[in-house]
């Protein structure tokens, strides 16, 4: 019989994470280390990546996360940040593509063209190169995951968030595609989307500039969400629990898209 720690134990499994030094993204990574995995910790400053991963590793008792510094919009970097993950701790197994940015908040037809490229650059093209960083590791073995982080947002309009939602629209067409291609390899791709968490990257929508936090009035909980309410969605999305699920939008917003 499968026990619990079958279905969502993640011993062994090598997992890159970006994005993954503060917010969600730690949380996500925080998921992967307490349910076994070794993870690397990856975002642009290398002081914060090493500082989380030590937490990481206190919290587990055991070194279970390593700190590699990388800017998703180089694809040198990315492909430095692969080899290096290879080097210290072998394959990967399962790759949370978490990193993104929103550089505009404002109507459509403000945003600079240096913003929207940056934001399609960022949230979307990155991704995309970074998967098939990683893909070949997964196709060898005949076993693999990628979890992209797009948004709720994905799923409704915005007046102030257009093109970020644009982007993380187009992160859901970029994992059916990836979920169709390699499925038959036995790797599976699916996208998170996060609502409102708060976050140092969301503040400006949850809490004002004096830290008074905003009514979530148009969230079915009436509460944004805690970073740490993410680190069990990722051990499921990473593990054998969710072993048929593939293609896939996993909404976690305290039920504001499904529910409004």
């Amino acid at each position: 019989m499968t026990g619990v720690t079958d279905l969502f134990g993640l011993k062994g499994k090598i997992a890159l994470t970006t994005g993954s030094s503060i917010g969600m993204g730690r949380a996500l990574a925080e998921g992967l280390a307490l349910a076994g995995a070794r993870v690397v910790i990856s975002s642009r400053k290398h002081d914060v990546c090493l500082q989380t991963a030590e937490n990481i590793n206190e919290m587990c008792g055991e070194e279970r996360a390593v700190a590699i510094a990388c800017n998703i919009g180089y694809k040198e970097q990315l492909q430095a940040l692969v080899d290096e993950t290879h080097d210290r701790l072998g394959p990967v197994d399962i790759l949370i593509n978490n990193a993104g940015v929103n550089p505009f908040h404002g109507p459509s037809s403000e945003i600079p063209d240096s913003a929207f490229d940056k934001t399609m650059e960022s949230n979307v093209r990155s991704n995309h190169w970074l998967c098939h960083m990683v893909l070949p590791d997964m196709v060898a073995k005949q076993d693999g995951v990628i979890i992209i982080t797009s948004s709720n947002g994905a799923f409704q309009a915005s007046t102030a968030l257009g093109v970020y939602a644009i982007s993380k629209a187009a992160d859901l067409a970029l994992v059916r595609n990836l979920a169709a291609e390699y499925g038959p390899s036995n790797i599976r791709v699916n996208a998170l989307c996060p609502g409102l968490f708060k976050t140092r990257f969301a503040q400006v929508l949850w809490s004002d500039d004096e830290g008074n936090e905003y009514p979530a009035d148009n969230v079915t909980l009436r509460r944004f969400g805690e970073p740490e309410e993410l680190r069990g969605v990722s051990v499921f999305l990473a593990s054998r629990a969710a072993s048929y699920m593939t293609g896939q939008a996993l909404i976690i917003d305290g039920g504001q898209v499904m529910v409004r």
